[in-house]
C-alpha cells in the first residue's frame, strides 16, 4: 500500500470511529463516512468492505489505548490484585467514549455468527492484543500466581473482563460507578480464591476445573 493509500485508509477509519463515538454505530453509514472524509463511497469501500471491518478497527484502537493505559498503571502495581484491578479499570477507561452507544455494538456483536463477535476469527488480532494485556498483568505479578494456573489465568481473567464489559454496557449509573464497584469487589475475591490452588484438596478440584475449561476453549 502506498503512503497516500495508507493516509486515505487512516482518514476513513478515523472519521468512522469519531462518528461511532458521536452518533453511534447504528446511525453511521458508509455513505456518511465517505462524505465526511471527503472521498467517494467506492473509495471508502475499497479500504473497508463494510462497517464490520470498521468495528475491527475500533477494537484494535481500543486495545491499543487500553495497553498504553495499563502499562502506565501497572508501573506502581506489584501484587496480582492491584495489577488485575488496574488492568480492568484502564480497559473501562479506554472504552468510556463509546458507552452511550455500547448497546448498538453489543446488538451486532453478540450474535454467534457475527463477524464482529469478540470470539470470531475476524476478531483474532484484537482478542490477542487484549489477552496480551492480561498476560502482562499476570506475568509480572509479585508474588507470582500459582504455577498450575499461570498459563490459563490470562484467558480466564480476560473472560471475566468480557463479563464486566457486558455489565458496563448496560450500567446507567453516573460514570458507570456500579461497574467500578463490581470490579473493586470482585477482583480481591478472585485473587484470594486463586490462593486456594495451593491447598491439596482444593487443588485437585481446580485441576478438574482447568481440564474442563481447556476442553471448552478448544
Amino acid at each position: 500500500m502506498t503512503a497516500k493509500s495508507e493516509q486515505t485508509r487512516r482518514l476513513v477509519a478515523g472519521v468512522a470511529l469519531r462518528m461511532f463515538r458521536e452518533i453511534g454505530f447504528a446511525k453511521t453509514t458508509m455513505r456518511a463516512i465517505a462524505a465526511e472524509a471527503g472521498v467517494s463511497v467506492g473509495n471508502a469501500y475499497y479500504y473497508f468492505a463494510s462497517k464490520d471491518d470498521l468495528v475491527q478497527e475500533l477494537y484494535l484502537q481500543v486495545q491499543a489505548e487500553h495497553a498504553a493505559r495499563a502499562a502506565e498503571a501497572l508501573k506502581d502495581a506489584a501484587d496480582l490484585t492491584s495489577r488485575l484491578r488496574a488492568t480492568v479499570h484502564t480497559g473501562l477507561d479506554a472504552m468510556a467514549p463509546y458507552h452511550r452507544f455500547g448497546g448498538d455494538f453489543i446488538a451486532t456483536a453478540i450474535r454467534p455468527t457475527s463477524p464482529v463477535n469478540p470470539f470470531a476469527a475476524g476478531s483474532t488480532a484484537a482478542r490477542e492484543a487484549s489477552l496480551d494485556i492480561f498476560r502482562t498483568a499476570v506475568g509480572a505479578a509479585k508474588p507470582p500466581a500459582p504455577k498450575k494456573l499461570r498459563s490459563d489465568l490470562p484467558e480466564l481473567l480476560w473472560l471475566f473482563y468480557m463479563a464486566v464489559t457486558l455489565f458496563w454496557v448496560y450500567d446507567t449509573s453516573d460514570g458507570q460507578q456500579r461497574t467500578r464497584r463490581l470490579v473493586d469487589g470482585a477482583v480481591p475475591l478472585i485473587t484470594r480464591g486463586l490462593s486456594l490452588a495451593r491447598v491439596p484438596g482444593v487443588g485437585r478440584i481446580l485441576d478438574d476445573f482447568l481440564s474442563l475449561s481447556r476442553s471448552i476453549r478448544g
